[in-house]
């Protein structure tokens, strides 16, 4: 079996979850943490005092103080959907939100080692979210893998994985391209559903 990465930043945007925590006890060794919030930081480094290789970060994830190159994997779940809150239309996405989100994909990428591998955990949809992760400029490969529980009237949740170094298919190239060009679809799909605090995902990601 493949070992633990020796530098994971599960946690872009950490917020409260035990997430980072889960991945430590599931033996990955050097884990470190970001959020935006001084408070939300605060907390969880005196929650976690009793793991010393949990390490804590007020940052935002535009905007990374790590050196290039620092992560074999960075993860984060439902950060990158806060640049979309204010958006009406997600077909047509305002240049101020696909700015932003480049910016905190950008410095994802910057951060990651070659090889390494960013994993986003989201309840957007492929249609929405591939655009804007399949710009060449990443230097990174581009799948999805939905979950859910297989009913398929329920809402599922994706896992996008993107691996450094490695080339985007042309399809996911071509949409990049368009990204502010999308047409609008007679249907709207329906908005997602809230997530809950269920992180069996954690099987479902492949290292």
């Amino acid at each position: 079996p493949r070992s633990p990465p020796s530098e994971l930043c599960p946690g872009a945007g950490c917020g409260n979850s035990a997430l980072s925590h889960d991945l430590h006890e599931l033996g990955y060794p050097d884990v470190t943490s970001v959020d935006f919030s001084p408070a939300c930081i605060a907390t969880m480094r005196a929650r976690y005092a009793h793991c010393p290789r949990l390490r804590w970060a007020v940052m935002d994830i535009r905007a990374l103080t790590f050196p290039d190159a620092t992560f074999d994997v960075v993860l984060e779940k439902g950060t990158l959907d806060v640049f979309m809150v204010e958006e009406t239309d997600p077909w047509h996405v305002s240049p101020r939100a696909a700015a932003e989100m480049h910016r905190a994909l950008a410095e994802v990428s910057r951060v990651l080692r070659p090889g390494g591998c960013f994993i986003s955990i989201t309840f957007a949809q492929p249609h929405f979210r591939k655009p804007h992760l399949a710009q060449e400029s990443f230097g990174w490969s581009l799948r999805h893998v939905p979950c859910g529980d297989g009913d398929p009237s329920a809402f599922h949740y994706f896992l996008y994985v993107m691996r450094k170094g490695q080339p985007l298919d042309p399809s996911d190239l071509a949409l990049g391209q368009r990204l502010h060009q999308l047409p609008a679809p007679p249907d709207r799909p329906p908005p997602p559903a809230p997530p809950d605090d269920d992180e069996d995902y954690l099987l479902a990601i492949q290292l």
